[in-house]
């Protein structure tokens, strides 16, 4: 027979109102005593309650979170621009350098030229006395 069907018929037998509260406390101390920790069961009530502080808590979290990477991402963009700054000054500075080599070279350029044209008219000279050197010389020894 079941336990309560046991209590039932337990208190059924029995007229004395003291009888029947022994009975029924003993149930209980037996119920206990089956299960130690039915004190210690949680509810659908506490269930939810945990559920809705830890959703509370998630939301919590990732806000915090989303702040966080908010913050990230400014000192990333401002970091970012920061870097194009000085990059771009860099680059400012290596192409007047280029600048200054490619004017370097074009004087360079017109130097070697003058030269050119120097050495060219030296060599025209000095052909031309040598041609007149010969001239000279085949009428001096033409007879």
């Amino acid at each position: 027979m079941s336990a309560a069907l046991d209590l039932y018929a337990k208190l059924t037998e029995t007229s004395d109102d003291k009888e029947r509260a022994r009975l029924i406390a003993d149930a209980f101390e037996a119920l206990e005593a089956r299960f130690p920790h039915l004190n210690d069961l949680a509810t659908q009530g506490h269930v939810r309650e945990s559920e809705l502080r830890l959703q509370k808590e998630i939301k919590e979290v990732e806000a915090r979170l989303q702040k966080e990477i908010k913050e990230v991402e400014a000192r990333l963009q401002k970091e970012i621009k920061e870097v194009e700054a000085r990059l771009q000054k860099e680059i400012k500075a290596v192409e007047l350098k280029i600048s200054q080599v490619e004017v370097r070279i074009s004087e360079v350029e017109v130097n070697l030229h003058k030269a050119m044209a120097a050495q060219t008219r030296w060599l025209l000279g000095g052909l031309a006395v040598l041609g007149a050197v010969f001239k000279l010389a085949d009428l001096l020894i033409v007879p």
